[in-house]
C-alpha cells in the first residue's frame, strides 16, 4: 500500500495541475500572435490559474469544495483548448461558442440550465464574431472559454440553490450508513459486476439465485410511516422473493429530455454498462431479464453494503441485475441494502461506478390498498441521492449530496395484477416514468 500523501503535497500537486491547464489555455489564446507572445501568454495563464487555485485551496474549509469563482476560472481554461482545436478544424466562432455553452448547460442537469447553455453560448459567439474577426483558432478558443465562464457566472446568479453539496470527505464507511460504498474496479460495470467483486472481497458467490428477494424481509423497513403488516401479500412476496417474477416495462420519457438522454445513453450508459434505461417501447419489447447475484459472508465488506454482523444489515450482499433478454446488455446493476436509523427502516440502492457509487436512499411509506411507496424525498435527512468517491487505498469516502434529483417508486396490486410506477424528476420537473407489470414465472 502506498504512503498517504500529505496535505501540503496534495495542495502543491493541485496548484501544479492548475498551472499546466492555465499554461495550455494561455498558449491557445495567444499562439496566433507569434512565438514570443505565445510564451508570455502561456506563462501568464500558468501564473493566473495557479494563483487562483492556491488562493481557493487556502480559503477552502474542511468538507468544502473549492470556491465557485475558482471553479468557473478552471472550466473556462479547460474550454479554451477545445475551442482552439475546433477553430483549427475550420469551425466558425458562433457554432463553437454555442456548443461550448450547450455542453456546460447539459452538465448543469437542471432543465433551466440546460436551456440557458446554448443561448448564452450563441450570444457570446455572435459578440466575438463581430468584434474579433482575426485568427479563427484563437478567436474560437476565446469564445469557447468566455461562453463557458459566462454561462456559469449567469447560472450562479440566476440559480442560487446548490445542485450538489459536499457532505463529508475522507470518512470511514460506517460514518455514512445511507451510502452503499461499493465501486466498480473497471471502467465497465456490466452484468458480471458482483462476480468480479466477490473475487476481491472473498465470500461465497452465487449467480442467479433461484428464490430470493431484493430485501430479506419487509419487516426491516418498519417505522412511523410504514407498517409492514398492512402490505398486500403479493407486494411482500415481490420484495422478499423478487426472482419469482418477470417484469414488463413501459418507459414514458418527456419529450424535452429525449435528445439529452439519447446522447447520455450513447456516450455514457452503454460504454459504462450501467443505468441504461430503454429509450422507447420498441427497445423495451426486447424483454427484460432480472436476476439476483449474491455474496455470502464476504470478509471486510463495508457495513453499508450488508456485511455479516453489521447492525440492521442482512448477511447476504444482493445485487439485482436487469438486462435486455436478447443480448444480456445491462440496464441496471444495483446493490440493494437495508438499514435502520432512529427507529426507521430505509432501502439504499447502490449503483456501482468506476471508483465511485451513486446511491439512492429511499424512505418507505404505506400506499392505500396495501401497496408500498419508496421515496427519496422522505421526511428525514437520510433519504436522498448521494455520489460517493471511494479511495482505492484506504476505502475512505468522499460523499456528495445530489440535490434536485428525486424518485418515487410505488408497488401495488390493481385488478389482481402486481404493478409498479417508478417516477423521476429533476428540480421538481418530471422527466421519466417507468411502468412495470410483474408476473409470476411459470413453474418448472
Amino acid at each position: 500500500m502506498s504512503e498517504p500523501v500529505s496535505e501540503p503535497s496534495k495542495r502543491a500537486q493541485q496548484i501544479a495541475v492548475a498551472g499546466v491547464i492555465g499554461a495550455v489555455a494561455g498558449l491557445t489564446l495567444t499562439g496566433h500572435r507569434g512565438g514570443r507572445r505565445a510564451l508570455l501568454g502561456g506563462l501568464a495563464g500558468a501564473v493566473v490559474l495557479g494563483t487562483v487555485e492556491a488562493v481557493a485551496r487556502a480559503r477552502q474549509r474542511p468538507d468544502e469544495i473549492p470556491a465557485l469563482w475558482a471553479r468557473i476560472a478552471m472550466s473556462g481554461a479547460l474550454a479554451a483548448p477545445a475551442g482552439w482545436v475546433a477553430g483549427r478544424l475550420g469551425a466558425r466562432t458562433v457554432p463553437v461558442a454555442t456548443v461550448a455553452g450547450t455542453v456546460a448547460g447539459a452538465l448543469g442537469l437542471r432543465p433551466q440550465k440546460v436551456a440557458l447553455g446554448p443561448v448564452a453560448g450563441a450570444a457570446v459567439g455572435l459578440a466575438f464574431g463581430r468584434t474579433s474577426p482575426g485568427d479563427r483558432a484563437g478567436t474560437a478558443a476565446a469564445a469557447a472559454a468566455t461562453a463557458v465562464a459566462g454561462y456559469r457566472t449567469a447560472s450562479a446568479v440566476l440559480f442560487r440553490d446548490p445542485q450538489v453539496s459536499l457532505l463529508a470527505s475522507q470518512i470511514p464507511a460506517a460514518s455514512a450508513p445511507f451510502v452503499v460504498p461499493l465501486a466498480s474496479r473497471s471502467r465497465y460495470v456490466g452484468t458480471g459486476y458482483l462476480r468480479d467483486l466477490a473475487a476481491v472481497l472473498g465470500g461465497e458467490y452465487t449467480a442467479d439465485v433461484a428464490d430470493i428477494g431484493i430485501v430479506a424481509s419487509l419487516d426491516e423497513l418498519a417505522g412511523p410511516g410504514f407498517d409492514p403488516t398492512g402490505v398486500d401479500p403479493l407486494v411482500r412476496e415481490f420484495y422478499e422473493h423478487t426472482t419469482r417474477f418477470t417484469l414488463d416495462i413501459v418507459p414514458e420519457w418527456r419529450l424535452w429530455v429525449r435528445p439529452g438522454y439519447l446522447l447520455y445513453q450513447t456516450l455514457l450508459a452503454r460504454p459504462l454498462g450501467q443505468a441504461n434505461v430503454p429509450m422507447n417501447q420498441r427497445a423495451a419489447q426486447r424483454g427484460v431479464r432480472g436476476r439476483i447475484d449474491t455474496i455470502m459472508g464476504a470478509p471486510g465488506t463495508p457495513g453499508a453494503a450488508g456485511a455479516p454482523g453489521a447492525p440492521g444489515r442482512p448477511p447476504v450482499l444482493r445485487c439485482w441485475i436487469r438486462s435486455y433478454a436478447d443480448t444480456d446488455e445491462p440496464i441496471y446493476v444495483g446493490v440493494y441494502t437495508t438499514y435502520r436509523h432512529e427507529d426507521r427502516g430505509y432501502v439504499s440502492v447502490g449503483f456501482p461506478l468506476p471508483q465511485a457509487s451513486f446511491t439512492a436512499t429511499l424512505e418507505p411509506f404505506a400506499r392505500p390498498g396495501g401497496g408500498l411507496i419508496l421515496d427519496s424525498r422522505g421526511g428525514t435527512a437520510q433519504s436522498g441521492h448521494y455520489l460517493t468517491y471511494i479511495a482505492p487505498d484506504s476505502a475512505e469516502l468522499t460523499v456528495l449530496a445530489v440535490h434536485g434529483f428525486a424518485e418515487r417508486l410505488a408497488v401495488y396490486v390493481a385488478d389482481g395484477e402486481l404493478r409498479a410506477e417508478h417516477a423521476f424528476a429533476v428540480f421538481g420537473i418530471p422527466f421519466l416514468v417507468l411502468r412495470y407489470r410483474m408476473h409470476r414465472k411459470p413453474l418448472k
